[in-house]
């Protein structure tokens, strides 16, 4: 299928005028789930056992916001507007990768002590392409020097000559950590990489 958006359209915010009234997504919220899942299939990378990067786009987010409203049973266009505002800030910025980092542990009675190993996480995760390092830039004050958020939100500025690397297939795409308690890399797959690409609407 080809893909029409335009730059514009994908890091274009979300508005009042996106977000369907509870009644009408109630109605539609099993297809869009179904779409929604497998979107995110296609756009999360897994990087050992323990992080997790979803890769957010325009969709991901408007879903979030769509299912807040209805847990929360959210129905003021006002209410409404402060949930746009506060998810907006995952739509990728032009020339940018945004995801959600989490951290996943299984052990509950572990939790803490594993947290505590991978304070400083935010220095040492990467997109590797070929030779190129493109860092993660995480947001501020989710962690500090003494504890680690779980879940923490993060993006990637690309140059040019970066997203023509992207673009093609031949070149090697890993996510990597480097930290000194978690050096884990993966490799970013064909249908994953489209995804990046189509995030560039190139």
């Amino acid at each position: 299928m080809t893909d029409n958006r335009t730059k514009e359209s994908i890091v274009e915010k979300l508005t009042l005028q996106d977000i369907k009234d509870i009644a009408t997504y109630e109605k539609e919220r099993p297809e869009f789930q179904k779409h929604i899942i497998a979107l995110k299939k296609r756009r999360r990378v897994s990087v050992g056992d323990k992080v997790t990067l979803l890769f957010e786009n325009r969709e991901t987010v408007r879903s979030q916001i769509q299912e807040m409203c209805r847990v929360e049973r959210i129905v003021h266009d006002d209410k409404i507007q402060e949930e746009i505002d506060v998810y907006n800030g995952l739509i990728p910025e032009p020339n940018h990768l945004a995801a959600t980092v989490f951290v996943e542990i299984i052990q509950m009675d572990q939790i803490r002590a594993i947290l505590d190993s991978l304070i400083g996480l935010d220095e040492h995760v990467s997109i590797q392409i070929g030779k190129e390092k493109i860092p993660a830039i995480f947001e501020p004050g989710r962690s500090r020097d003494d504890r680690i958020a779980a879940v923490q939100y993060v993006s990637f500025k690309f140059s040019p000559e970066q997203i023509e690397l992207l673009k093609d297939e031949s070149v090697d795409l890993y996510l990597t950590t480097d930290h000194p308690n978690y050096k884990e890399q993966a490799v970013v797959s064909s249908d994953i990489r489209r995804e990046f690409v189509s995030d560039f609407a190139i």
